[in-house]
C-alpha cells in the first residue's frame, strides 16, 4: 500500500491542476467564434487569450505530475483517479465565481469519491511493467486511431448538440487514454536509458501527437454541445480504456469473479455522480455562452439541458 502513495499523490496533484485548467479554458473557449466544423483557427484565437494560456500552464504542471504518477504506479490506478477532475473543477469554479455548490452537487461529489474508492479497492490493480513490445502497440494504435477518425467523422455529420458533443468527448477520451499509455512507456525509457534514448524513442513523439490531438478535440467538444453530453463520455471513457490498456499492454492484474459486483457498484455510483454534476447550474455556466461578455451564441441546432 505504501508503494502506491506516491503515484496516487502525483495523480491527485495532476487532477487538481487539470481541474484548474478546465475552469480557465472552458470559459475562454466559448469567447471565441464557433464553427460547424473542426476549426484549426480555433487554436490561434485561443493563443491570444491570457487566461487560456494560464490554463495551458496548469496543463503542463498536470502533465509533469501525471508523468511522475505513471512512472511510479500502475496505469490502472493512476488514470481512473482523473475521474476526480470534474468534482475538483466545480469546487474551484464555485470558489472563483463565488457560487456555492447546491446540496445535490455535494452529494454527487460524494458519490464520485465513494464510487471511485469502492471500484479501485475492488479492482486492486497490481503490477508495473515498464515496457510494452511493439507487437502489442500496433493493434492498440490501429484501434485507437481508427476509432478517433470514425468518431470525429460521424460527429462532423451531426448538428451541434448532444450527440456531436458525446462523439467528440469519446474521441477525446480515447486520445487521452492512449497518451497516458504512451507516456508511461516514455518515462521508463528516460529513467532506464537516459535522455538520448528518450528523445530518439518513437513513444515520445507518439504521445506528443496524441496529446495534441486530445487537446484539439477537447476544445472542439466544448463548443459542440452541453457538458452533460461530453463530460461523462470523456471522464468514463478515459478511465475505462486506461484500465483496459493497463491490463492488455502492461499486464497489470485486477480482481474478477465476485469482485465484479462491488466494481460495478462503484462504476454505477461514479456514473450517476458525473451525470448529476454535469447537470447542475454551475457546470452549465462553464459551457454556456455569455452574450454579455462577447461570447459566441450557441450555433444553430445546439441544445442545452
Amino acid at each position: 500500500m505504501q508503494s502506491l502513495l506516491l503515484p496516487v499523490a502525483f495523480a491527485l496533484a495532476s487532477a487538481l491542476s487539470n481541474a484548474t485548467a478546465t475552469v480557465l479554458q472552458r470559459q475562454e473557449a466559448l469567447k471565441v467564434p464557433g464553427s460547424s466544423g473542426l476549426r484549426p483557427g480555433l487554436m490561434l484565437d485561443l493563443l491570444r487569450r491570457p487566461l487560456w494560456l494560464a490554463g495551458i500552464a496548469a496543463v503542463l504542471v498536470a502533465g509533469v505530475c501525471q508523468a511522475l504518477a505513471l512512472n511510479t504506479g500502475p496505469l490502472a490506478i493512476v488514470q481512473p483517479l482523473f475521474v476526480l477532475e470534474l468534482p475538483l473543477a466545480l469546487i474551484i469554479a464555485s470558489t472563483v465565481m463565488h457560487r456555492g455548490l447546491p446540496r445535490a452537487g455535494w452529494a454527487a461529489v460524494g458519490l464520485v469519491v465513494v464510487g471511485l474508492g469502492v471500484a479501485l479497492a475492488a479492482l486492486s490493480p497490481a503490477g508495473n511493467r515498464t515496457q510494452v513490445p511493439l507487437d502489442r502497440w500496433v493493434p492498440a494504435l490501429a484501434f485507437c486511431g481508427g476509432a478517433i477518425v470514425v468518431l470525429s467523422a460521424v460527429a462532423l455529420r451531426r448538428p451541434v448538440g448532444r450527440t456531436r458533443a458525446a462523439l467528440l468527448g469519446t474521441a477525446t477520451a480515447i486520445s487521452y487514454a492512449l497518451t497516458a499509455a504512451l507516456m508511461k512507456s516514455a518515462t521508463h525509457i528516460f529513467e532506464d536509458e537516459g535522455a538520448a534514448a528518450f528523445f530518439t524513442s518513437w513513444e515520445v513523439y507518439a504521445f506528443a501527437v496524441t496529446g495534441g490531438t486530445a487537446l484539439f478535440l477537447l476544445e472542439n467538444a466544448l463548443q459542440a454541445g452541453p457538458l452533460v453530453a461530453s463530460q461523462p463520455a470523456l471522464t468514463l471513457g478515459d478511465a475505462t480504456l486506461s484500465l483496459l490498456f493497463g491490463v492488455t499492454l502492461y499486464e497489470e492484474h485486477v480482481r474478477t469473479g465476485w469482485w465484479l459486483l462491488p466494481e460495478l457498484l462503484g462504476l454505477a455510483l461514479i456514473t450517476f455522480g458525473v451525470f448529476t454534476l454535469a447537470r447542475i447550474p454551475l457546470a452549465k455556466s462553464l459551457v454556456a455562452a455569455d452574450k454579455t461578455s462577447g461570447a459566441a451564441p450557441p450555433q444553430s441546432g445546439q441544445t442545452m439541458p
